[in-house]
């Protein structure tokens, strides 16, 4: 399962990912894809989100959390990784 967030991006990028994952609110994408194809979507992501926009993306994974995530772009808030436990950190 993944879930990506994008706030602030071009629309072109928005149409660009409802190809692969459901658009359940504005700008939030959800779906089941393959790894690769997880990761070349984060990498496109990365390229166009702009300097105003940001993203957000968790993905499943055998962690203790049983998630991942990343971030990209403009944000307020940052991932912090402390003993294998990921948590948010408000700048």
């Amino acid at each position: 399962m993944v879930v990506i967030v994008l706030e602030n991006v071009p629309k072109s990028l928005r149409g660009e990912i409802s190809r692969w994952l459901f658009e359940v609110k504005a700008g939030v994408f959800t779906g089941k894809i393959s790894a690769l194809v997880r990761d070349d979507l984060w990498e496109h992501i990365t390229e166009k989100v702009g300097e105003e926009g940001s993203a957000l993306m968790i993905h499943s994974a055998n962690t203790e959390q049983g998630f991942r995530a990343r971030m990209a772009g403009e944000r307020r808030r940052s991932l912090e990784d402390i003993e294998g436990v990921l948590l948010v950190k408000i700048q």
